[in-house]
C-alpha cells in the first residue's frame, strides 16, 4: 500500500451504505480525482478499487455517529493505537489523515503534536513506522473552515508530493507546514 487514507469515523449515511465519504455532500471522491489520487471519479461503492490503486481507506473510529462530537477522547485515543499498530503491520509509503480531528488524536496518542499552535494542513515534517504523514481537510459538508478550491488545492499538493496524478512532479513550493 503506498497511501492510507484516514477518516474520522463513518456517519450514518456511510454506514447504512456500507461505504466510506458515502454522504452525496461529502466531496471526498471528487477530491481525490481532481487530485489526481485516482484516474476517474470514483462512486463511494468503488472504495474496495483503491487497493488496485495502491490506496487504502479506514477511519479512526469504527463507530458510525452523526458527528465527531458525539466521539469521547477515549474512543479516540484507543482508535489511534489501532490505528497506529495497523500502520506498523501495513506499512503504508504515506498516511493521509483525513481532517485535524483525526490528526490531532492520533498525534496526541504518540507524542507528534508540535509545539506552538493549532495544526495545519500539508506534510508533517514527523514519520510514524517510516511512513509520510499528511494531513488534509476533511471534505465533509459540514466542514465550513475550506473552500472547494482551498481543498482541491492541498489535495493536489499532496497527490504531486506523494508522485501521483498527471502533474506529478513536484511542487517547489514546500509542503511541510
Amino acid at each position: 500500500m503506498d497511501v492510507l487514507f484516514v477518516g474520522i469515523n463513518p456517519g450514518h449515511v456511510s454506514a447504512r451504505a456500507g461505504h466510506h465519504f458515502a454522504n452525496p455532500s461529502n466531496a471526498f471522491w471528487r477530491l481525490l480525482h481532481d487530485a489526481g489520487f485516482t484516474p476517474s471519479l470514483f462512486s463511494p461503492q468503488q472504495d474496495r478499487r483503491l487497493p488496485e490503486l495502491g490506496l487504502g481507506i479506514t477511519n479512526l473510529v469504527a463507530r458510525e455517529s452523526a458527528g465527531v462530537s458525539d466521539l469521547s477522547r477515549e474512543e479516540l485515543t484507543a482508535g489511534a493505537v489501532t490505528l497506529g499498530r495497523a500502520i506498523e503491520r501495513w506499512r503504508p509509503g504515506a498516511v493521509v489523515f483525513v481532517g485535524l480531528t483525526a490528526w490531532t488524536a492520533f498525534a496526541r496518542r504518540f507524542g507528534l503534536l508540535t509545539k506552538g499552535g493549532r495544526p495545519r494542513c500539508g506534510e508533517r515534517r514527523e514519520r510514524f513506522a517510516g511512513a509520510r504523514l499528511f494531513v488534509l481537510p476533511n471534505p465533509s459538508g459540514r466542514n465550513a473552515h475550506y473552500t472547494y478550491a482551498q481543498m482541491r488545492a492541498l489535495y493536489r499538493r499532496a497527490a504531486r508530493a506523494l508522485g501521483r496524478g498527471p502533474a506529478a512532479a513536484r511542487d517547489p513550493r514546500p509542503v511541510i507546514r
